[in-house]
């Protein structure tokens, strides 16, 4: 999953005036037109040496202009045409994006010198792009953002640890707007090279059949199991999460199909809209194409996002697997049948028509992992392949009318992440300038007096509730540079603390009081979504979970030897299972509350990867293991004694399958 949409997302204006509507589609089609052209070097055919500030300035023209003339500035403006102040906002944004154009090489070497017009146009950037990040994601990035610039330049005012020398609104403007650790800084970069390349090939496979494709499999294979539906949806969404971009967007799609297909066959509402917002959250940590804050965190921790990605696999399989668990001891719990074989497609039939969608997987697969390719071109090589395979399929074709639709709607998609990514860059230019990041780094470390579970802890609430109002990508951005450098100084893997500020920056989207995928969810279902989103929390327990334990000892994210990784997976797998009968209360009838207690605790010690770092990991293994162990032995065999249907018990995964 690339970006993510937040609750705050603009209705679109659609222009009646048939010139203002070209340019507005001219616009949104050349981001991924010129993207593509830049990640392939195309100027330097022609003998042009474009720098990436250069390139960064013209995205922000195509970026600010299609936004002013798109989204209207408030709910009383119109949504047939552009009023007169918009205008002026995209004349601004193609003088300050040309600026940056035409006069970047000049001025490189004299980003400290406080000239007239680097002052004015620094000034109009940022409100510029303030501006077009509140019309799109809402006041929350934006005054987030605002108190960090008023903190540079009133920082005199503060008491304690965060007062400091104030810095004049003219050195602000101008390192905010020309600085290359600032606006024009990763997180930009990595939205209009890497992410823009998934956003076009998640439009791609979509356009040509790849979602329905998806669903069908997930259908074919396990609708006929108890709780099909659930399970449907499970693996349906994660495979959708890849090219949905977005998780409420996945909620909405998906959900619009898999939510009603649950209440149906016996789901709860709250129940139905919570699986399948966890799910389709999932697809930000889940590999091969993951959000868009994965890619910043390759660029910050200096490491090829392959690297990155396998780090994040295990870990995203153990989310999926604790929710898979649920889903099907829910259904057993509740007696729900599986889906009757007549309504379900063939598993033959699905892959000889979509066979085609498994080949672009495979190509990202095998440049991003085995080649070393760079993600960009990776991305853009996969929606090659995809679109040459839509033409093996005549009723999926891409046509010409198709192909500029999937351009414009590329284009549209990249204007949220974009101003997400630039208003980003602007907080981590007050950084840099006021040295804020290095007080919060020692504020937690005075707040936690070195106590990693406590600064971890104070990191994860931190997240969740920026998470309230700001996308993912922003959370881990601001968290990450202030919060995770102090988890890294004691002793703790770069790549351990960054992963587990991006897992608590997705949990927001999931976590109440404010969950916007939930509430995506319990929209579809019609239901409470506080309800939903307390259902939200229980299903996805092990994104709580597995973090502080990958923290403490990194073997999940594959960093140690061979054999104690292998170990490590597969204990936690065990321990995952346990801890969703646990989170259920059922197994193979219902569980009480002393032995579902019992349950987490040993689930618990099964996830600490044994002859690990962890002090005592093997005693914490072998008693969890016993204590996990005994409990099921037990619960199975007095199975007899639980009032379940015959067809209530259809499948288990942990084991008893009887025939439908």
């Amino acid at each position: 999953m690339i970006t993510e949409l937040t609750e705050g997302t603009a209705e679109v204006r659609r222009l009646k005036n048939p010139a203002m509507r070209l340019l507005q589609r001219l616009l949104l089609m050349a981001i991924p037109v010129i993207a593509l052209l830049i990640a392939f070097d195309f100027p330097s055919y022609f003998g042009l040496l474009l720098l990436q500030e250069q390139y960064l300035g013209l995205i922000l023209i195509l970026v600010l202009d299609s936004v002013f003339l798109s989204f209207p500035a408030g709910r009383r403006s119109s949504l047939e045409r552009v009023p007169w102040y918009d205008y002026i906002l995209a004349l601004l944004g193609l003088v300050i994006g040309g600026y940056l154009v035409i006069y970047y090489p000049m001025i490189v070497n004299e980003v400290g010198e406080l000239t007239w017009d680097k002052v004015i146009f620094g000034g109009i950037a940022i409100f510029l792009i303030m501006e077009a990040c509140r019309r799109i994601s809402g006041w929350v990035m934006v005054i987030i953002a605002a108190c960090f610039i008023f903190y540079a330049h009133y920082a005199y005012l503060f008491p304690g640890i965060l007062n400091a020398r104030g810095i004049s609104w003219s050195k602000i403007f101008v390192h905010t707007f020309i600085d290359p650790n600032a606006l024009l800084g990763i997180p930009l970069q990595i939205a209009a090279t890497i992410v823009v390349a998934y956003i076009v090939f998640g439009q791609v496979l979509q356009a040509s059949g790849g979602g329905d494709f998806f669903t069908d499999i997930a259908m074919a294979i396990m609708g006929r199991f108890r709780g099909g539906a659930a399970k449907i949806a499970v693996v349906s969404s994660s495979l959708f999460g890849t090219i949905s971009g977005s998780a409420v967007a996945n909620v909405v799609v998906d959900g619009a199909i898999t939510i009603p297909m649950m209440t149906r066959t016996g789901y709860r509402p709250h129940v139905a809209g919570a699986i399948e917002s966890v799910a389709s959250n999932g697809g930000q940590i889940m590999p091969p194409v993951m959000g868009a804050a994965a890619f910043v965190m390759a660029q910050f921790l200096g490491l090829p996002y392959a690297e990155v990605a396998l780090a994040a696999f295990v870990p995203a399989i153990l989310y999926y697997l604790a929710l898979f668990v649920q889903v099907d001891l829910e259904a057993g719990k509740t007696g729900i049948k599986g889906i009757a074989r007549e309504q379900l497609p063939s598993l033959f039939s699905v892959l000889r028509k979509g066979w085609i969608f498994i080949i672009p997987m495979a190509v990202i697969v095998y440049l991003l992992f085995i080649l070393n390719l760079s993600a960009e071109k990776a991305g853009y090589y996969a929606a090659a392949v995809a679109l040459a395979a839509s033409y093996l399929r005549w009723e999926v074709r891409i046509t010409l009318k198709k192909l500029l639709a999937i351009l414009e709607d590329s284009g549209r998609t990249m204007l949220e992440v974009a101003m997400v990514c630039a208003v980003a860059g602007i907080v981590i230019g007050t950084l840099t300038l006021t040295g804020l990041a290095f007080v919060f780094t020692m504020s937690v470390e005075r707040f936690g007096h070195g106590n990693l579970f406590l600064i971890l802890a104070f990191t994860g609430v931190i997240a969740l509730i920026l998470g309230m109002g700001m996308p993912t990508t922003a959370v881990y951005v601001i968290v990450g540079l202030t919060l995770a450098p102090a988890i890294v100084k004691l002793g703790i893997v770069p790549i351990a603390a960054h992963m587990f500020v991006f897992y608590w920056a997705m949990l927001s989207l999931i976590t109440p009081p404010v969950c916007v995928a939930a509430y995506a969810g319990a929209a579809i279902a019609r239901t409470s979504p506080m309800r939903t989103g307390y259902a939200c929390m229980r299903l996805g327990i092990l994104g709580y979970v597995v973090p502080f334990v990958f923290v403490f000892d990194p073997l999940l994210l594959l960093q140690g030897p061979a054999h104690l990784v292998i170990l490590a997976i597969t204990t936690a797998v065990f321990g995952t299972i346990a801890i969703g009968v646990a989170m259920v209360g059922y197994f193979t009838r219902p569980i009480g509350w002393l032995r579902r207690l019992l349950l987490v605790l040993g689930g618990t010690g099964l996830l600490i990867p044994p002859g690990g770092v962890i002090a005592y990991s093997w005693a914490t293994n072998v008693v969890g293991g016993a204590v996990c162990l005994t409990l099921m032995l037990y619960e199975w065999k007095a199975r007899k004694a639980a009032v379940v249907s015959p067809e209530a018990v259809a499948f288990s995964p942990m084991g008893g399958s009887e025939k439908m």
